[in-house]
């Protein structure tokens, strides 16, 4: 056989198995459509979402696109079909939305995202600590209506102003049984910002002018990171009596949230579907400073690409936590698109 001949040969058996190999490296999603994910409007969901997204279509070829919306309306879209994933279920937040969506068979829980996840009524430091501080006695919750005047409404000056989680979140349906529970209504107003960034926003400016002011906030987030707010006490958490409170509309007692597990869940029948996504999805696994470190750098890149890049810089810097998420050859087409 010449030399010509045998380079002939080779060059056919390197085409005849290109279509393997080409085959091997982008695989074929388990599912004919996008692979639907939650965008829930918070900075730490769109994180996951960005993670998720980019491992789901680099690494098992698929497409995927994201609806926003708020946690119970995004619920309801994932029991209807609508939503296949959602990387943030704070599901104690919502007990029986969430455990209604579970008994009928539409959602199912993957695994536990981050396990130390912390909300409460917050304060900044410098009201209660310090020589100069207006309000060193203000300690917990039952303290407030002393201290009403400090965070004065000025659309209601004769009651103070609480800024509440965004209309549709799970955290602000609780916040606002606790105004009732812990008989707050005649001197806080219940205000609700429209959005998860006017909240944001609303803190900044208080804590950049040293005012006064009164909200609700939750870890991990780069708020949390960058400011320094005192938790307010309430009542230690108790089952019994957040299960009272969830089931009414005006409850007599309230108690602290709990620490919280954060789920990443599926609708039903995509889970059904797509075992190899939901493998993966289920040992995805972060925690609080992990994800508070990550939103930092979200909040520094800035701009519609801050989560990607956010989600990219996770990717590149942290194989150790994501590569035992997914199989060898998975991790390999994650890897080489970055």
């Amino acid at each position: 056989m010449t030399i010509k001949t045998t380079l002939c040969a080779m060059t056919a058996a390197v085409w005849a198995t290109a279509p393997i190999a080409a085959e091997a490296a982008a695989p074929k999603c388990e599912v004919g459509r996008p692979v639907v994910f939650a965008g829930l409007d918070w900075d730490s969901n769109a994180f996951h979402n960005a993670v998720a997204r980019f491992i789901v279509e680099k690494g098992y070829g698929c497409k995927t696109e994201e609806i926003p919306g708020s946690t119970i309306p995004l619920l309801n879209g994932m029991v209807r079909g609508d939503i296949d994933v959602t990387m943030e279920m704070w599901a104690d937040n919502i007990p029986e939305a969430w455990g209604a969506a579970v008994k009928g068979g539409k959602a199912v829980e993957l695994g536990v995202n981050f396990p130390d996840a912390v909300q409460g009524w917050f304060v900044p430091r410098y009201l209660v600590e310090g020589p100069n501080a207006p309000a060193p006695g203000l300690k917990s919750v039952s303290d407030l209506p002393k201290y009403k005047e400090l965070f004065r409404d000025p659309e209601e000056p004769s009651k103070g102003r609480f800024y509440n989680g965004i209309a549709g979140w799970g955290a602000e349906l609780v916040s606002s049984k606790k105004l009732k529970a812990y008989d707050l209504e005649k001197d806080f107003t219940n205000f609700r910002p429209g959005t998860g960034a006017a909240l944001a926003s609303a803190i900044a400016s208080a804590y950049k002018r040293q005012r006064p002011i009164l909200y609700y906030y939750w870890g991990p987030t780069w708020v949390m990171g960058m400011y320094d707010g005192v938790m307010l006490e309430e009542p230690p958490y108790d089952q019994a009596v957040w299960d009272e409170m969830a089931a009414s509309d005006a409850p007599k007692r309230a108690v602290a949230f709990p620490m919280m597990k954060v789920l990443v869940a599926a609708n039903a029948d995509f889970a059904k579907k797509a075992p190899k996504i939901v493998a993966f999805l289920s040992k995805y696994r972060t925690d609080n400073a992990m994800v508070s470190k990550a939103l930092v750098t979200m909040r520094e890149a800035g701009g519609q690409d801050a989560a990607a890049v956010a989600a990219r810089t996770f990717l590149e810097n942290r194989k150790d936590v994501w590569t035992p998420w997914v199989p060898a050859d998975v991790a390999k087409r994650v890897e080489a698109a970055l």
